[in-house]
């Protein structure tokens, strides 16, 4: 087998080496398989950001007022201003509505706006709470934002109130609990409008919007 020139092997090494340092180099965007490590600092939610955002104030327990119910001994983060509150006892007194939700569900998105304008409407008869089911609160934040929806929220991160009312592993969910801390109905679906969230409401609430 005949050899190439001296010259064409050092032609060719030149080459490879040239194609080995144009791969190291090229630039690598987040499409890339390999994944970008996410630092407490790239995740923390500022004071500022929560100001921006302009979410309603949780409710708070009443004084000495314990909750009762599944969701009982249940501890969430407000996301209006990063403090922790009981769930049921923050609930306990009044009919609530709660919707879980998360920043990548469209279907969420399409509903927020919706309870927005039912619990206007509702006024003070029912408290309307979303419940940020995934850990990402920056962009639960963001995302509440952009729709411009106002209601107070929680960021229940590990999704435990999907499980202590035993509903099912999808999203958008409505829990509706009575003024006693017991669930009336767990809606596994997206409701349509605001007129269809006041019927359901009225239905299994007795709450009249």
């Amino acid at each position: 087998m005949r050899q190439l020139p001296v010259a064409w092997r050092w032609a060719l090494a030149g080459l490879i080496a040239v194609v080995a340092l144009a791969a190291a180099l090229w630039p690598r965007g987040r499409d890339a398989e390999t994944p970008v490590e996410t630092t407490a600092a790239d995740t923390a939610v500022s004071g500022q950001q929560r100001a921006a955002a302009g979410l309603a104030a949780c409710p708070q327990p009443a004084a000495g007022g314990t909750g009762a119910g599944p969701l009982a001994g249940l501890a969430v983060n407000c996301l209006a201003d990063g403090g922790s509150l009981d769930l049921s006892a923050a609930l306990a007194g009044k009919p609530a509505l709660l919707n879980l939700w998360a920043y990548w569900c469209a279907p969420c998105a399409k509903e927020l706006p919706y309870l927005q304008q039912f619990a206007q409407r509702a006024g003070n008869a029912i408290t309307v709470l979303t419940v940020h089911s995934d850990p990402e609160e920056a962009k639960a934040i963001s995302r509440l934002m952009g729709l411009d929806v106002r209601l107070p929220g929680v960021l229940d991160a590990a999704a435990r109130v999907r499980t202590a009312v035993g509903a099912p592993a999808v999203l958008p969910i409505s829990v509706l609990v009575r003024a006693d801390g017991s669930v009336a109905k767990v809606v596994v679906r997206a409701f349509s409008g605001v007129d269809d969230i006041a019927g359901t409401v009225a239905q299994e609430l007795g709450v009249a919007a």
